[in-house]
């Protein structure tokens, strides 16, 4: 049995020919919060989508749940990613996104009601995404990630377009995610969600403890 979800060693990227991560290494327990923090261009991007077997390494090695990450729905059925906001289904309303999501993947953590109540979403439930602001979208987007079981969040800025009240709840949440079991890495300029983790640079190691 693997003791850590995720073990990097001596990970190298380039893109483009210009080098992105160097010899970066990295270990996150089961039931860790890992918020990797630095400046845009430091490579946050980069390494989540590393982890979730999408980049492919210049040197190094990646291994998630004791193998290298690839993009098949085997992994894909342990892991969530939240990243750049995906295309849409067009003629489908906020809460069949969500039914599609809780039909697909077995054994949901949450009813799609109580998804569309917990992220602020029921009364514009029966709207499509696209009339939707910025912010609903994100939480929507987050919304249908914890809905499906997991046991490893992905989460690249999953702050973006939500308002202070929301960013504090979202942290609860991940709070019950790892209590329950599961592993959170997320890029994240926020730093009271940086907070509720260890914070990693991918350009200089360990920033800080968890508080």
């Amino acid at each position: 049995m693997c003791d850590m979800t995720i073990r990097v060693s001596g990970l190298s990227v380039e893109l483009g020919g210009n080098p992105v991560l160097r010899d970066l290494d990295l270990t996150v327990a089961p039931a860790e919060l890992v918020a990797i923090v630095g400046p845009n261009g430091s490579g946050k991007s980069t390494l989540l989508r590393c982890l979730a077997g999408l980049l492919p390494a210049t040197g190094g090695t990646v291994e998630v749940f004791g193998a290298p990450p690839v993009d098949e729905p085997a992994f894909w059925r342990r892991t969530t990613l939240v990243g750049e906001e995906p295309a849409w289904y067009p003629g489908l309303t906020t809460r069949e996104h969500l039914e599609l999501t809780h039909t697909v993947h077995a054994g949901p953590r949450l009813t799609v009601d109580a998804a569309l109540e917990l992220f602020d979403l029921a009364v514009r439930a029966d709207a499509p995404p696209l009339n939707l602001s910025t912010g609903q979208r994100q939480r929507l987007l987050l919304a249908a990630a914890l809905l499906r079981p997991s046991e490893l969040l992905l989460l690249d800025e999953p702050e973006r377009g939500l308002d202070s009240g929301f960013r504090e709840r979202l942290a609860v949440l991940l709070d019950e995610y790892t209590a329950e079991g599961g592993t959170v890495v997320m890029a994240t300029h926020d730093p009271a969600l940086a907070a509720r983790g260890r914070q990693v640079s991918p350009t200089g190691g360990q920033v800080t403890a968890a508080a």
